[in-house]
């Protein structure tokens, strides 16, 4: 997975409140159990005029100039919430999004964004549509940038944040690991528990 070290971009707002990886991406855009081909889903019926149509509705934040190649969403309380859906951390993902900045996240789906190498930032409601207010005027020279090092979050007009990740999960990041690939870094431990449990329990 793509470690996440800083990233600087477009933010987009998406301030409503309890969006639910039915939103995210819609269960009849999950055709394929592949992580490709699922970005064309994401948002597709806030996205899209018609359920099944791909014209864009130039009415949605993303489909807007303004917020051409967004990397970042600055989200609503509960963001990510309803279904353990890994396809919805998949479909953004694939589509560029890099980190989603919000009040809370569903559970599930914050843990699946640590595994996927989205950075899920927990910044308070006031703070969220603080960085929204600041990018609005013009989001592509007002851009976001996160550092997960460091914890923060900022913008080129001078708005600082401050949030907290826990350790573990800040380490996945940094190191592009998902839970397989941390597990594989004590793979010297691993191994020599196996030697001295085959010689300790030799009947095994």
């Amino acid at each position: 997975m793509q470690a996440f070290t800083c990233h600087t971009g477009v933010a987009a707002p998406l301030l409503r409140i309890n969006i639910d990886t039915d939103a995210i991406i819609p269960s009849r855009e999950m055709r394929l159990v592949s992580k490709k081909g699922l970005a064309e889903g994401l948002f597709a019926s806030w996205r899209y005029v018609l359920p099944d149509s791909r014209e864009h509705n130039p009415d949605f934040v993303l489909n807007k100039p303004a917020y051409a190649n967004t990397t970042v969403i600055l989200g609503g309380n509960n963001f990510g919430c309803g279904s353990s859906r890994e396809h919805a951390v998949w479909a953004l993902a694939e589509y560029g999004i890099r980190a989603i900045i919000a009040p809370s996240f569903g559970a599930i789906f914050y843990q699946n964004c640590i595994r996927n190498g989205i950075l899920p930032v927990e910044l308070d409601n006031d703070q969220v549509h603080a960085f929204a207010g600041a990018v609005a005027e013009n989001p592509q020279k007002n851009t976001v940038t996160i550092n997960l090092k460091h914890q923060t979050v900022s913008t080129v007009n001078g708005m600082n944040a401050h949030f907290n990740i826990e350790a573990g999960h800040k380490e996945m990041l940094l190191k592009g690991l998902d839970s397989i690939g941390l597990t594989l870094t004590f793979d010297e431990d691993i191994r020599r528990f196996e030697r001295r449990d085959a010689t300790m329990r030799p009947w095994l």
